[in-house]
C-alpha cells in the first residue's frame, strides 16, 4: 500500500522569525556605542578621580546587559526557528525579552526612586560642574542611541499588524536613560543656580514614576501576548463576521493568538445546516494576511 505524500500538507513555524530585522541590527549599533560610551567614562573616572563618571560609567555598563537581552532573544528565536519543540514558533521569544526587560526597568526605577528619598534625609555633596558634564555627555549618547533605534520603533508605531516588543523595550531603555539625563540636568541646573539642592532627589523621584509607568505599560502589553490575551472582543469580532456573513455559518468557538511579530493563528468551530470543507472556510478568511495559521473545525448543524 502506498503511502500518502504529506509534504504538500505541510508547512513551516518560522512567520518571519528566522530572518535578521533590522531592530537587531540597530540594537547592536545601540550597545557598541553604548559600551564605548561605558569605557570611556570609567577610564576618564580613575584618570581625574570622578566617582560621578565612574558611577554613570557602570550604570551605562548595566544599561548595555539589558539591551543584550534584546539582542539574546532575536538570536534565540532565529536559531531555533525551526525547532520543533516550539509548537508555534518562536514568535513569542520577543514578548519574553520585551517583559524581561520590562521588569529591569521597573527595577532601575525602584533603585532610583529608593535612592532620590534616601536623598531627602541624607544630602550628599554635589560636584555641579562636572555632574552636569556628565549628564550632558550622557544625554548625547542616549539621543544618538534613540535616534537609531526610532526608525525600527516608528514602523512598529505605524504598523497595526507589527508588535516587536522586544525592540520597544531596548527603545524605552533608551528613552528611559534620556529621561533620566534630562531631568539630572535640569535638577544640577537648578541646585547650582538657585542653591535649591533639594530638587535633586526631587527630580529623582519624578523619573522613577514615569519610568515605573512605562514599566506598567511593556508588562501588561508583553504578559498579553504570552498568555494569548492580546486579542479583543473587536478582533475576534471581525473574524466572526468573515464566517457568518456567508450561508448559515456559526463560529460556535474561537481562539486566536498571536504567534509571531507580524502573524496571528486561530482556531475556529464552524456548525452549519450545509457543511463544507474546511479549506473553503479558510478561504473566506483570506483577506485577512496576518492569520497565517488557521485549523478550522465544521460540525453539522442548527
Amino acid at each position: 500500500m502506498n503511502q500518502p505524500n504529506l509534504s504538500q500538507w505541510q508547512h513551516n513555524h518560522l512567520f518571519g522569525t528566522d530572518q535578521k530585522t533590522s531592530g537587531e541590527v540597530r540594537t547592536r549599533w545601540v550597545i557598541g556605542l553604548t559600551l564605548v560610551m561605558m569605557l570611556a567614562e570609567i577610564f576618564a573616572g580613575h584618570l581625574f578621580g570622578s566617582m560621578a563618571l565612574l558611577a554613570d560609567g557602570w550604570h551605562m555598563g548595566t544599561h548595555a546587559a539589558a539591551l543584550g537581552v534584546t539582542v539574546f532573544a532575536y538570536r534565540f528565536a532565529r536559531r531555533h526557528a525551526d525547532n520543533e519543540r516550539f509548537s508555534f514558533g518562536t514568535g513569542k521569544v520577543g514578548a519574553v525579552g520585551g517583559f524581561a526587560s520590562a521588569v529591569g526597568l521597573a527595577v532601575i526605577a525602584l533603585l532610583i526612586g529608593a535612592e532620590s528619598a534616601r536623598r531627602f534625609f541624607v544630602p550628599v555633596g554635589i560636584h555641579f560642574n562636572e555632574a552636569i558634564a556628565v549628564a550632558v555627555l550622557g544625554l548625547a549618547v542616549n539621543l544618538a542611541s534613540a535616534w537609531l533605534l526610532r526608525g525600527g520603533h516608528e514602523e512598529e508605531e505605524h504598523d497595526h499588524l507589527h508588535h516587536d516588543h522586544n525592540l520597544r523595550a531596548a527603545y524605552l531603555h533608551v528613552m528611559a536613560d534620556a529621561l533620566t539625563s534630562v531631568l539630572a540636568i535640569v535638577a544640577l541646573t537648578t541646585g547650582k543656580y538657585l542653591n535649591a539642592v533639594w530638587m535633586d532627589p526631587v527630580i529623582g523621584v519624578v523619573g522613577s514614576v514615569i519610568i515605573a509607568k512605562w514599566s506598567i505599560g511593556l508588562l501588561r502589553k508583553t504578559s498579553e501576548v504570552l498568555l494569548d490575551a492580546e486579542m479583543g472582543i473587536d478582533e475576534r469580532r471581525a473574524v466572526q463576521r468573515l464566517i457568518e456573513s456567508d450561508a448559515d455559518n456559526r463560529v460556535s468557538d474561537l481562539h486566536i493568538w498571536r504567534v509571531g511579530p507580524k502573524h496571528l493563528a486561530a482556531i475556529v468551530s464552524v456548525i452549519s445546516q450545509h457543511p463544507k470543507d474546511p479549506s473553503y472556510y479558510k478561504s473566506l478568511l483570506a483577506s485577512r494576511l496576518d492569520l497565517v495559521h488557521v485549523t478550522v473545525e465544521v460540525h453539522s448543524g442548527l
